[in-house]
């Protein structure tokens, strides 16, 4: 068989696998393939577009996938394991069901305030309206629309149970590991944050640097440079959107405690808030955080805040 017949079959099999990246098959297929003495890379499928020549067709799909992989500088995707994928398949089921929880409370309060019962935001300022119109002697509704928001309660009640069941499984999968119990030492950091970032990251050699990963979760600026004049811009939002919103929901909570502390992270987001929007200063921190998570991973430690110098 000739050497061009050999890289198109081989470019056409790492094809399948490109196009499956994001998806589980992917990692299943390479650590498949693996297992029989191949070389595996994977490699995002933005990567190869430039690479394709004139029109689009198999054949130049797998001529561009076969010299894509020969480039000194391209960045290959590393293989998950089967512990990295349960894990991520667990933060997946419970952001669904977290979103079904979301929908369906906005569905009651919009049902409520047709009828004239105006709730504020918040879920327990809803459990307690709800329990004031429907747990009383007296009928406040209507007896047909009694009945749909009470089996909407319940429905609610039980996406609750879900979720705090997962909640509870995560939070025992953060301290049987010893990668997760390092990440919890950084403020803002708890079980879903670490148990969802190390099912991501995994091994952390595959990054360089810290600004590495928060480049890869899009927590960096995007560039417009020309003529040497640089020019940033808003963060790029690339990579995982769920990691990302974590990460900032975490130090949007952290943020009010660490700009008090006696530190030089304190210090740091003091200056950053005297002189920009609190919303920036909390999407900096996240981007602190992922290379705090990358340094913790990398050189196996624990965080240990640094105290400014009298």
């Amino acid at each position: 068989m000739r050497r061009e017949t050999v890289i198109a079959f081989a470019a056409k099999l790492l094809g399948c696998v490109v196009a499956m990246e994001a998806c589980c098959g992917a990692h299943h297929m390479g650590r498949t393939l693996a297992a029989r003495g191949h070389e595996v890379r994977l490699m995002s499928p933005e990567y190869v577009r430039p690479y394709v020549k004139a029109q689009k067709n198999d054949d130049r799909d797998a001529e561009a996938i076969a010299e894509a992989a020969t480039r000194p500088t391209m960045r290959f995707v590393e293989l998950k394991s089967e512990e990295q994928l349960d894990m991520q398949t667990l933060h997946r089921v419970r952001d669904r069901l977290v979103r079904e929880r979301t929908s369906l409370m906005n569905q009651i309060r919009s049902l409520l305030l047709e009828r004239g019962h105006i709730v504020p935001q918040g879920r327990a300022r809803l459990a307690v309206r709800l329990a004031e119109l429907l747990d009383t002697e007296e009928p406040i509704l209507r007896p047909r629309i009694h009945m749909l928001i009470a089996d909407m309660r319940e429905r609610w009640q039980a996406l609750d149970e879900r979720i705090a069941s997962l909640d509870a499984e995560l939070t025992e999968q953060a301290r049987s590991d010893d990668r997760t119990r390092r990440l919890l030492t950084i403020p803002g950091i708890g079980a879903l944050n670490a148990t969802a970032l190390v099912a991501a990251v995994g091994d952390a050699s595959t990054f360089g640097r810290g600004r590495d990963l928060a480049a890869w979760l899009g927590l960096v600026p995007r560039q417009a440079t020309t003529g040497g004049k640089p020019r940033l811009l808003g963060i790029t939002k690339r990579g995982s959107r769920y990691l990302r919103k974590m990460l900032i929901q975490g130090a949007r909570a952290a943020m009010p405690t660490l700009s008090k502390g006696d530190t030089r992270l304190g210090a740091w987001l003091r200056a950053l808030l005297s002189r920009s929007h609190p919303n920036v200063v909390v999407v900096a921190l996240a981007a602190k955080m992922a290379r705090i998570v990358w340094a913790l991973l990398r050189h196996e430690r624990t965080y240990q805040p640094v105290a400014l110098a009298a």
